[in-house]
């Protein structure tokens, strides 16, 4: 089996991921109030989590946050793999 190639980008996203979420604690969980999707432009709502450092995350259809996005999961047993937008 090959070794996996180095990639400075990957590692440098890995990074900054790191220091957002690792070791961190969900403190709640919440759809987005109709004013953070107004400011945001979103036509749908997306899941909030907030952390517990006040971060707060939630999917975008894509890079450039033009709408909400669902996220997906995997949990065993449970087929429900994805919590939609609204």
């Amino acid at each position: 089996m090959a070794a996996e190639k180095h990639d400075p980008i990957l590692d440098k996203w890995v990074k900054k991921a790191e220091s957002v979420l690792l070791n961190r604690k969900i403190v709640k969980v919440r759809y987005m109030l109709d004013s953070e999707q107004e400011d945001l432009g979103f036509y749908s709502k997306a899941l909030v989590i907030q952390l517990d450092d006040n971060t707060l995350l939630y999917p975008s259809a894509d890079d450039e946050g033009n709408d909400a996005g669902s996220l997906h999961y995997s949990k065993e047993g449970d087929n429900n793999y994805i919590l939609p937008v609204i």
